[in-house]
């Protein structure tokens, strides 16, 4: 089966403007593989039960989380390297008092293997005929798609988050301002000329 994805449009930093737009791919997931059918694909590709394979992954989940919390860099051979990522909860300086206590843990930063890159080989590729999006997408698909189109781009317009979520310019206005006073995206354009990124370690998925 090919991977499916659309075009997007970049967007445009104030100083772009009058330029001709460029494209960038962005791919349409074909659903999602639970833990519980890894699990029945594992147990066939060796001599483990279901359940023996049930305790290794939790064995392992647990057995790197405590690797990761000591600020250690975990690899697994053949999938790839797993580390620890961190952020600050609001501005500080050398002054700032108890800077400690505006750490948190952001994210876990994940890089392939080789070995899985080899693999996945060489996909195939088709452009979607159908138009996935849907102006009636729940605050969970919402984040799902930003979450996506963060990985590609470092700040998002109301015109780009209009096509990405197929909504009208009023629509997707509104919901730009909903996402500000949840605390997951802030303006850091003009009051007219809006530009949008993502704050408070929201929208992040693995380096």
């Amino acid at each position: 089966m090919a991977i499916l994805f659309d075009w997007y449009e970049n967007p445009k930093s104030p100083e772009q403007q009058g330029e001709e737009n460029t494209l960038h791919p962005r791919l349409r997931l074909n659903g999602k593989v639970s833990t519980a059918q890894l699990r029945a694909r594992i147990q066939k590709h060796c001599t483990l039960t279901e359940t023996d394979v049930v305790a290794v992954l939790d064995a392992l989940s647990r057995a790197m989380g405590e690797e990761l919390a000591e600020g250690k860099q975990v690899h697994l051979d053949g999938i790839g390297f797993f580390r620890p990522n961190l952020v600050s909860t609001g501005p500080v300086t050398e002054k700032t008092k108890r800077k400690n206590t505006k750490v948190r843990l952001k994210g876990i930063v994940y890089r392939p293997d080789q070995l899985l890159m080899d693999e996945v080989g060489k996909v195939k590729v088709q452009r979607t005929r159908f138009s996935f999006h849907s102006s009636k997408l729940t605050d969970e698909e919402i984040d799902t798609l930003l979450t996506e189109y963060f990985t590609t781009c470092d700040f998002v317009q109301r015109k780009s988050f209009q096509l990405l979520c197929g909504m009208t310019q009023s629509t997707a206005s509104r919901h730009l301002r909903h996402l500000c006073e949840e605390g997951k995206l802030k303006n850091v354009g003009l009051p007219k000329q809006p530009v949008y990124k993502p704050i408070n370690g929201y929208y992040v998925v693995n380096e």
